[in-house]
C-alpha cells in the first residue's frame, strides 16, 4: 500500500494564475509595507489557493511483478557428442527444480539450434532465441538469463548493449578435449568432365600435433586416391571430375584415438561437372528436306562442336566438271574413320547409302567404335531398305534391326510404345498425352524385319519408328523415317523434335540424366528428396544411411510413369547414402563444411567475454556431485553490479508492480475545506475590525 499527494485543480492552471499572482502581488506589497493584519491576509491566501488547486491525498493497492528468466537450451548437433545432451537435460531439470522456489521469477525456457530452416541446424544461434523470448519484456523486468551450450555459439554480440540483465552460461562437455578435422581451402564449385580439378584441403589438430596423415579422396562415393598430408599445412588436391552435373567429392581422415567425434573427420566439396564440347559426325548421303534440320539443331547447341559431310557425288559419277568445281575439300575418309574416330561422341549416319565413298573396311572401324563406347544415330531413308542400304556392310553387327525392305508412305501419327511412355528420352514429350497427339503427320516410314533394343515410338500398324540399343560398350539410335522435318517447319502445327532430337543424342553420348535406370538423391533445405528412374512396375523402397550411420526405409512412390519419388525430413546435416536395389546415391542435406561442426571442442571462450560484462558468468558443469557442478540461484537487487560468485549466480529482482486500486481522499473538500476558508477570511477581517 502507497501513500502519495496529488492535485486536482477546479479550474485550469491558466485561470489559478490569472486568479493567484495578482493577489499574490498585493499580499508581498502588504508584507513589505508592513500593514496590520498581512500575515493573515496571506494565510487566507494561500487557503484559497489550496482549496482552488483541490489537494487530493491518494492511497494505491499495488502487486509487484515477477522478473523474467530466460533459459536457453542449446539443441545444436554439436550437443549430441559424448555426454553433452544428457548433461544438459539434467542441468535443465535440476536448474528448473531450483527456481520453482523463487515467487519473484517468472522462468520462460526456450530450444535453440534445431529446427525445420536450414539456418536453424548449421549455426547455434542462441542469442537470437534469446532475443526472441524476451521481446516482449522491458528491460527492468528482465532477471537474467542462463544458456546450457557447449560453448560454441556463433551469434554472440560485439557488445552488451542490447542484452538485459545478467548472463550466466553452464558449459557442457570436458575441459582439455581433442579433435583432429579436415577442411576444404579451396574448392571450385565447377570443373570441366574428363579434365583434373586442382582443390586445396588442410588437416588441423586442437592438440596442434603435427606429422603425417592418411587422406582417402572418394569422388561420388568410389574411392580415386589415398594420400599423406602434413597436419596443419594446406595441400594441393587435383581430381578429375567424372560426370556432367553434380559431382560430390569427399575427403576421409582416420579418427584418433580421443576424439570427441568423428563427424568433421570427412568434408565435402559439391562440383558441378561441365561437359566439354562435344564432338559430334554427321554425315549426309542424298540431300533431302530434313538434312538441314539436323545441321541447324547441333549447330544452334553451344555445347557440340559439328563436323557435317554430304556426299554429292558418288565416285563412279563422272561427267567432265572440274575437280575445282565439285567441291572446296575432299572427304577425308581415313582421317575421320581410323585416325580420329575415337576424338567423337557421336556418329550420325542421315540417310546414307553405301556408294564405295567408304571402303567397306571402314564401316567395322565404326562398329568396333560403337563397341569399345562409341555412340551411333541413324536416321533411315527409303536408302536403307535399297540394294546399298548400310544394313549390307559389315555395320551390320552394331544395327539394332534390319530392313524388311518395305517403305510406307502414307499419313500417320507417330506415338509412344508403353516403353516409350516409360524411357527419359520420349518420357513427358509435349503433345503425348492426348489421342490423337499433339503434333503433325509423317508419311514415311521404313519397316523392318527384327529388332534388338528398346522400341520407344511406333509408326503405323505399331510398326517400330525409333529403336534405341546397346551394344557392347556404346549406344545405338535407330529412326526409321525421314519425316521429322515436318515438325520442325511447322507442318499442321509441327511437334517437338527440338527437344526429341536432343534427348536422342545426349542419351547415346550417356548422358546421366537420361539413363533409364538412374537413382538420384538431393538435398533442399533439410529435406532429401530422392528420384528414381526405373523401366519396371515396382521398386520398392530406399534405404537412407545418415551421416550418424543411422539407417531408414523410405518408400519410393510412383509419380508419372518411369519416375518413382519419395522424400526424408532430415534432422542431421552431413553426407547421406541412398541405396535402392544395385544402385546407390550421395546427397549432402544442409550447407557444405556447416559452422556447427567445424569447432565441436566445448569452450569458456566464446560467451567469457559477454557474461563478464554483463556482470554474469561462465562455468563448466562437470565435477559437481551428482557429475553436475550447478550453481545456487541468489537473488540480488536490481541495480547490482555483479551476479554471479564462486558457487552461486545472481538473478535481478525488479521493482516494476502493476497498479490494481486507487482511493482518493480530498483534503479541501466539504465541511472541512470551507471550514478552514471561513476560517482564515474569518480571522483576517476580525484583525481589521480591531
Amino acid at each position: 500500500m502507497n501513500w502519495s499527494l496529488s492535485f486536482d485543480p477546479l479550474f485550469s492552471w491558466g485561470v489559478l494564475a490569472l486568479l493567484t499572482i495578482p493577489l499574490a502581488c498585493l499580499m508581498a506589497l502588504s508584507l513589505f509595507a508592513g500593514r496590520r493584519g498581512a500575515l493573515l491576509r496571506l494565510g487566507a491566501l494561500i487557503a484559497l489557493a489550496l482549496a482552488l488547486l483541490n489537494p487530493v491525498l491518494l492511497e494505491e493497492e499495488r502487486d509487484p511483478l515477477k522478473s523474467v528468466v530466460a533459459v536457453v537450451i542449446d539443441e545444436s548437433q554439436s550437443q549430441d557428442i559424448g555426454d553433452r545432451s544428457e548433461e544438459t537435460q539434467q542441468a535443465a531439470q535440476a536448474l528448473a527444480e531450483r527456481l520453482e522456489r523463487f515467487n519473484q521469477f517468472e522462468v520462460r525456457t526456450v530450444e535453440a539450434g534445431r529446427g525445420e530452416a536450414v539456418d536453424e541446424n548449421t549455426e547455434t544461434r542462441l542469442f537470437e532465441a534469446l532475443e526472441s523470448t524476451l521481446r516482449d519484456v522491458p528491460s527492468s523486468r528482465v532477471a537474467g538469463s542462463i544458456m546450457i551450450t557447449d560453448g560454441q555459439v556463433h551469434d554472440t554480440p560485439p557488445n552488451v548493449s542490447g542484452l538485459a540483465g545478467p548472463l550466466h552460461a553452464l558449459i557442457t562437455g570436458r575441459e582439455g578435449e581433442r579433435d583432429r578435422r579436415i577442411r576444404f581451402e579451396r574448392a571450385p564449385r565447377f570443373g570441366i568432365v574428363g579434365q583434373p580439378l586442382e582443390m586445396s584441403y588442410r588437416v588441423i589438430d586442437t592438440e596442434g600435433e603435427t606429422g603425417q596423415v592418411e587422406v582417402e579422396v572418394l569422388v561420388n562415393g568410389e574411392l580415386a586416391l589415398v594420400e599423406q598430408a602434413t597436419i596443419g599445412q594446406e595441400m594441393p588436391l587435383e581430381v578429375t571430375v567424372p560426370t556432367a552435373g553434380r559431382n560430390i567429392v569427399e575427403l576421409r581422415i582416420p579418427v584418433e584415438e580421443g576424439e570427441i567425434t568423428e563427424t568433421n573427420n570427412r568434408a565435402v566439396a559439391l562440383i558441378d561437372g561441365i561437359r566439354e564440347n562435344l564432338r559430334v559426325l554427321l554425315v549426309s548421303g542424298e540431300p533431302h528436306s530434313g538434312e538441314r534440320t539436323w545441321r541447324n539443331l547441333l549447330k544452334s547447341d553451344a555445347s557440340v562442336d559439328l563436323v557435317h559431310f554430304t556426299i554429292l557425288r558418288p565416285p563412279e559419277k563422272q561427267d567432265g566438271t572440274p575437280i575445282n568445281e565439285l567441291s572446296l575439300i575432299a572427304f577425308p575418309t581415313r582421317e575421320l574413320f581410323v585416325e580420329r574416330i575415337d576424338d567423337f561422341d557421336l556418329i550420325i549416319f542421315d540417310r546414307y547409302q553405301h556408294r564405295d565413298v567408304l571402303p567397306i573396311l571402314y564401316y567395322d572401324y565404326i562398329a568396333e567404335y560403337v563397341e569399345n563406347g562409341g555412340a551411333l544415330l541413324i536416321a533411315a531413308g527409303p536408302e536403307f531398305a535399297g540394294d546399298q542400304s548400310i544394313a549390307h556392310t559389315p555395320l551390320i553387327s552394331a544395327l539394332p534391326a534390319l530392313p524388311s525392305g518395305e517403305v510406307t508412305e502414307a499419313g500417320f501419327y507417330p506415338r509412344l510404345t508403353d516403353t516409350g511412355a516409360r524411357h527419359p528420352v520420349t518420357r513427358g514429350l509435349d503433345g503425348s498425352a492426348s489421342e490423337p497427339p499433339g503434333w503433325s503427320r509423317w508419311f514415311r516410314a521404313v519397316g523392318i524385319g527384327r529388332t534388338d533394343g528398346q522400341v520407344v515410338m511406333q509408326g503405323p500398324d505399331e510398326q517400330p519408328l525409333l529403336l534405341l540399343a546397346r551394344r557392347g560398350e556404346g549406344r545405338v539410335g535407330m529412326f526409321l523415317s525421314d519425316q521429322g522435318w515436318l515438325w520442325a517447319r511447322g507442318f499442321e502445327g509441327g511437334g517437338p523434335y527440338v527437344s526429341l532430337y536432343r534427348r536422342i543424342a545426349h542419351w547415346l553420348m550417356k548422358e546421366p540424366d537420361l539413363e533409364e535406370e538412374r537413382l538420384t538423391a538431393a538435398g533442399r533445405g533439410m529435406r532429401l528428396e530422392i528420384t528414381r528412374q526405373s523401366m519396371e512396375d515396382e521398386v520398392g523402397t530406399a534405404t537412407v544411411t545418415a551421416p550418424s550411420g543411422e539407417t531408414r526405409d523410405v518408400p519410393l512412390t510412383a509419380g508419372e510413369p518411369g519416375l518413382f519419388r519419395g522424400t526424408l525430413e532430415a534432422d542431421e546435416i552431413g553426407l547421406y547414402q541412398v541405396e535402392n536395389g544395385d544402385l546407390t546415391a550421395l546427397a549432402h542435406v544442409g550447407p557444405v563444411n556447416a559452422p556447427e561442426f567445424v569447432n565441436t571442442v566445448s569452450t569458456e571462450e566464446v560467451l567469457a567475454p559477454v557474461a563478464e560484462a554483463s556482470g554474469g558468468s561462465v562455468r563448466r558443469l562437470e565435477g559437481g556431485v551428482g557429475g553436475l557442478n550447478l550453481p545456487n540461484i541468489v537473488p540480488v537487487r536490481a541495480n547490482a553490479t555483479t551476479a554471479a560468485g564462486r558457487d552461486w549466480i545472481g538473478l535481478r529482482s525488479t521493482n516494476d508492480s502493476v497498479l490494481q486500486s486507487i482511493r482518493r481522499v480530498p483534503l479541501f473538500a466539504g465541511f472541512l475545506g470551507l471550514g478552514l476558508l471561513l476560517l482564515a477570511l474569518g480571522a483576517m477581517w476580525y484583525r481589521e475590525g480591531r
